[in-house]
């Protein structure tokens, strides 16, 4: 968060030009500017859109087939046909439009607005449906019991399964099992050991990156970056995930075919719309009607933010960069709206093409898969080239692609763990290969890199010599002590929100314990070693020090 705040650019496609020099960091710039602006943000606005229409197909599928959504009458049904299309033009003409309209009006500034009123709306109702859902099937205990017969009406079918309210894997399965409600424990380990600083997914850039860098780039200071950053981590892996858990729970008792209380066939063919079948079925109207409003507020905040995250990158550091270099501020805020057109339709066709929610999320990390070292590295090792993160990304993606063509033996969990070793196992020879074959970056480059940013002199010990000036930067097991600390209080905060909704009070009370030590000295390090601002001064160092030679 530091590094990013110091780098004072509007992108973190911008960081290519900073960190790396000539046309290869020109190429880079561009390449990425079209590859996660464009392709990639295209396919996560379709990802989420078709989420969003599955939603609405559920909700509104009886006033769909009568042919009554938006007064439309028998044009609306005879028109689009099934509900999903219905729901999919819904969300396209608009939800999506209605979105860009106050990212027109607002920027990111609007948008982070808004993603406020939209976080606490969307916390609030997910929290009284799963308090809802639980209190009509008689409370927690019931759910255990409940989902204690089904596990056991599945095993009598020959299916293996494990306890599906367990925090961990069930070991005693093996590398390889096919249990049900549960992950191999291969899966288990590259989740664990590889997945989070190996792979590049939105929301979770090993090294920072996309929309969290962004806000990274508008807090106020390094402070403020560091605190917004923390706080979204607790919020989003520890606080979030609860509600919607506890609610897809419930949809298991209510709905499943093995001993379900009302077993239904449209869930047993997708489970995936098992949350929006409890809200619709266990929510009073006016309730209802609040919990549509918040799946709006949720599906309009990502829209809002990839929407801005995609034109950030398309403007700024494609058209503005490469095309029309000089022209007014008037301009580009046109050229914006017509890129969140493109990007709205476009998206829209994305999701009439995926087959599921899961299918894209699978596809979203394969080809991000054996990418996240790289962008760890660039920050502390100065050997890192505009060359390495292009063969990344391209051998990331030929890999994925290649592999979705190999059928391979085991379950889900199995397939998806064999892929994500074979692809960042090969990613990593390859870019590997490129950072030692290819030239490394100019002094030049580097060193103006060094003095802008200020990282660890470790790895960059050859640069720091150039720039005697600086005072060097040995802060590396603090920062390894403060990122241990960071991931006892979110996994703390996790499983302690978990063992109190399971009314494990004890378990619970000592983990959120352990997680608020944990969050104690994460303060004190960083109180102890200094809130030292120095976004903006190293700009005027550099500067200072580029004149003088």
């Amino acid at each position: 968060a530091r590094y990013w705040r110091r780098a004072e650019i509007l992108t973190d496609v911008q960081f290519c030009e900073i960190r790396y020099g000539g046309n290869p960091a020109a190429f880079l710039r561009g390449f990425k500017s079209i590859y996660l602006g464009l392709f990639m943000n295209c396919f996560i606005l379709g990802w989420v859109t078709r989420a969003m229409v599955s939603i609405i197909a559920v909700i509104l599928g009886p006033v769909i087939a009568q042919g009554r959504v938006l007064h439309l009458g028998i044009l609306g049904q005879y028109t689009l046909g099934d509900p999903q299309n219905t729901a999919l033009a819904i969300c396209i003409f608009v939800l999506i439009p209605f979105t860009g309209l106050y990212t027109f009006i607002g920027g990111l500034w609007g948008v982070l607005v808004t993603d406020l009123f939209q976080f606490v709306l969307k916390m609030t109702m997910i929290i009284v449906l799963a308090w809802v859902a639980v209190a009509k099937i008689g409370g927690m205990h019931a759910l255990e019991a409940h989902l204690q017969t089904i596990r056991e009406n599945v095993q009598a079918t020959g299916v293996t399964t494990s306890d599906p309210t367990a925090f961990l894997p069930d070991f005693h399965h093996g590398w390889g099992s096919s249990a049900i409600w549960t992950l191999p424990l291969l899966t288990f380990v590259v989740y664990l050991g590889m997945q989070w600083w190996l792979a590049w997914y939105p929301g979770a850039e090993p090294g920072g990156g996309g929309y969290v860098a962004q806000r990274m780039f508008s807090a106020k200071d390094e402070k403020h970056s560091l605190g917004a950053t923390l706080w979204f981590n607790i919020a989003h892996y520890a606080l979030r995930p609860w509600p919607w858990i506890v609610t897809a729970l419930v949809a298991i008792v209510v709905y499943s075919p093995n001993g379900g209380l009302h077993p239904s066939a449209a869930f047993a063919a997708n489970p995936e719309q098992g949350y929006v079948m409890v809200l619709r079925d266990y929510l009073p109207p006016a309730l209802r009607g609040l919990m549509v409003a918040a799946f709006l507020a949720a599906f309009m905040s990502t829209v809002g933010t990839q929407l801005n995250w995609g034109c950030s990158y398309l403007v700024n550091d494609l058209y503005k960069r490469f095309l029309v270099r000089n022209s007014t501020e008037q301009h580009y805020v046109r050229v914006s709206r017509f890129i969140t057109v493109l990007l709205v339709l476009a998206s829209g066709y994305t999701a009439a093409q995926l087959k599921s929610i899961g299918a894209g999320w699978e596809l979203v990390l394969g080809v991000g898969f054996g990418t996240g070292a790289v962008y760890i590295l660039r920050w502390y090792w100065w050997r890192i080239s505009a060359w390495s993160e292009i063969s990344a990304m391209i051998a990331a993606a030929a890999v994925t692609i290649a592999l979705s063509r190999v059928s391979f033996v085991g379950n889900d969990a199995m397939v998806y763990a064999k892929k994500t070793l074979i692809t960042g196992g090969l990613t990593t020879i390859a870019w590997l290969l490129a950072t030692f074959f290819t030239r490394a970056e100019s002094n030049a480059t580097l060193v103006a890199f060094y003095r802008r940013v200020h990282p660890t002199v470790y790895g960059w010990r050859p640069i720091a010599k150039l720039a005697p000036e600086l005072p060097e930067v040995k802060d590396v097991a603090g920062n390894a002590f403060n990122w241990l600390m960071g991931v006892i209080l979110v996994y703390g905060c996790l499983f302690g929100i978990g063992k109190l909704v399971f009314q494990q009070w004890g378990q619970g009370i000592l983990l959120l314990a352990v997680a608020g030590v944990a969050g104690y000295l994460i303060f004190w390090d960083l109180s102890r070693r200094g809130w030292e601002t120095l976004s903006g001064k190293q700009i005027e160092t550099t500067t200072q020090v580029v004149s003088a030679d």
